[in-house]
C-alpha cells in the first residue's frame, strides 16, 4: 500500500519572513532628556511626595560640601533667595481658599517653599516634626504667634528679618493686615509632617524656648 505523504505548512517559513523584516527595519531611538526636565511632572510636588525618603534628595542628609549644612548656611540660603526678586516673584500666586505654596529649591537635607497669604489666612498652631527651619517675608508684613515655656509670644515679621527654628518649635503665623504677604521658608531635613494643634489637640508639653525661634538679621 502506497504511503501518502503530507507536506507541512510553511508557517514556519512565514513567521522567519516576518522576523527577518522586523530586524531589518532601523529603530527610532528614544528622545534625549533635555537639561531643563524636571524630575517630577509638575515641578513643585508638595509634602504629599514624600512616600519614599531615599527617592528624594531633600530627604537624604548627606551633607556634601557646596551645600548648606549649618543653621548659618541656611541663613545665608534663605537671605540670597530674598534678595533675588526675579527668581520668586514671577511665580507668586494667590489663593482665596487657601494658603499657596510652590517648592522654589531643595538638595541634600534640606528644601525651600514660596508661599502666598491674603489677608485673614493662617497657619494654624503647628510644629513641623523633626524639620527645624528659616522663615523670612518677602512682601507684606505676617505675624507669628509661638508658643514656648516661658509663655504666648507675638511678633511682626516684615522684610528684612527672618525666624530661626528648631525641631518642635510651636507657631502660627497669620496675615493680620489688609494687604497680601509673600515668604520664604526652608526646612532641614525637608518637611516631611505638619503637626497641628487646636480644636482639642492638646499641645505637647516640651517644646522649645523662644531663644530657639530668635529674630536674626
Amino acid at each position: 500500500m502506497r504511503m501518502i505523504r503530507i507536506r507541512k505548512r510553511n508557517r514556519d517559513r512565514s513567521k522567519l519572513a516576518r522576523h527577518t523584516a522586523s530586524a531589518a527595519r532601523p529603530v527610532t531611538p528614544a528622545p534625549a532628556a533635555r537639561p531643563g526636565d524636571h524630575p517630577w511632572a509638575d515641578g513643585l510636588s508638595d509634602v504629599s511626595i514624600a512616600g519614599d525618603p531615599l527617592a528624594f534628595p531633600h530627604l537624604a542628609r548627606t551633607d556634601l560640601p557646596g551645600h548648606p549644612v549649618t543653621v548659618a548656611d541656611h541663613s545665608r540660603l534663605v537671605r540670597e533667595i530674598a534678595a533675588d526678586r526675579a527668581r520668586w516673584e514671577p511665580l507668586v500666586r494667590y489663593d482665596a481658599l487657601t494658603r499657596w505654596y510652590a517648592r522654589l529649591e531643595t538638595g541634600p537635607g534640606y528644601e525651600v517653599w514660596l508661599l502666598s497669604w491674603l489677608p485673614g489666612q493662617s497657619s494654624g498652631l503647628h510644629d513641623h516634626g523633626a524639620s527645624s527651619g528659616v522663615m523670612a517675608v518677602v512682601q507684606g508684613e505676617l505675624v507669628e504667634r509661638s508658643l514656648t515655656h516661658a509663655g504666648d509670644g507675638a511678633r511682626t515679621l516684615r522684610p528684612g528679618g527672618q525666624r530661626v527654628f528648631s525641631a518642635g518649635y510651636l507657631h502660627e503665623v497669620v496675615n493680620g493686615s489688609l494687604e497680601p504677604a509673600v515668604s520664604i521658608h526652608l526646612y532641614s531635613p525637608g518637611l516631611t509632617e505638619m503637626n497641628q494643634y487646636g480644636g482639642g489637640t492638646a499641645v505637647p508639653e516640651q517644646h522649645p524656648q523662644t531663644s530657639t525661634g530668635a529674630e536674626v538679621g
